[in-house]
Order: structure tokens, then sequence, then C-alpha cells
């Protein structure tokens, strides 16, 4: 891939793929993007082009990453250890009372890391943090430790 600066615009990135075909994409300096494709055949001759909004990029370059897939999966190591969000239903037993009560890491083996509330992130939540419905849990360990706090949490 190859850079660009566009004064008074942005910059723009160009990329032939394996199967050569031409994209490129003007990073706006107001946040926007400008996705183009070119014409196999013509590769000069644009097939192509989209302006999207700052959020309309974020949303595509989402779909493109690997975590799509598994929207709930944050990341895989090679030793096997997983970190997943797990948002707490309202209905959830575990609504009001405190993280301690879960017994959580004792039964699962999994960690609670960090609780995001609303626009803020609690990192390192300790046993007598309160839970709230609609808080998202970061857990991470084994996948069925992970898959075990998801069900523990899950509890009506």
């Amino acid at each position: 891939m190859s850079s660009t600066p566009l004064p008074g615009i942005g910059v723009r990135y160009d990329l032939t793929t394996r199967e050569h075909r031409r994209v490129s994409v003007v990073a706006h300096r107001d946040g926007g993007r400008t996705l183009s494709a070119y014409r196999q055949d013509d590769p000069d001759e644009c097939s192509l082009s989209m302006r999207l909004t700052a959020g309309e990029a974020e949303a595509l370059i989402d779909a493109l990453m690997p975590s799509h897939h598994s929207p709930n999966l944050l990341s895989t190591t090679d030793l096997g250890l997983v970190a997943e969000r797990i948002e707490l239903s309202t209905v959830s037993h575990w609504n009001g009372r405190v993280l301690g009560d879960t017994r959580m890491r004792t039964d699962t083996g999994a960690s609670i890391v960090a609780v995001l509330r609303r626009a803020e992130a609690i990192p390192s939540p300790t046993p007598d943090f309160r839970l709230a419905g609609g808080d998202i849990l970061i857990v991470i360990g084994t996948r069925e430790g992970v898959e075990a706090a998801a069900a523990i949490l899950g509890r009506k």
C-alpha cells in the first residue's frame, strides 16, 4: 500500500489486490472517506466511488476486521485464552449484587478485568463492586471458563 498527501484535502491510500485490482481511499481532513475501485481492464478508470461519513467508514472498517464474524470476541492468544464482552441483563440474578458473590474466578477460572457502564470504563473491579443491568463485563479466561462465566452471569 502506498500513501500520497493531498494538501488541503487529506491523504490518499492506494492498494493493488492480489487479483491486480486497484482500490484507493481518500482520508479527508474532516474524518470522512472516499472509497474508489478501478476497472480491472483499465486501472485508470474508476468503476465505483463513494463518499463515506466518519461513522460509515468506521462501520465498514468493523465489517472488514476478523472480529466482525464474532462480535463478542476481542482477542485470542496462543495460550488458549479469550476475552469477551458479556452484557449483564437487567433481569439477571446478579443485577444489584456485588461481583464477589458471583464466585466467578473461583468457579470458572475466568476473570472480570473491566466493566463498561454507560460511557465509563471501570478497570479491575473489586469483589465489592456492585453490578448493574446493562453493564458490559470484559471477561478473560479459557474458552470453557468464559462460557461458564456467561452462563453464571445469565442466571435469572
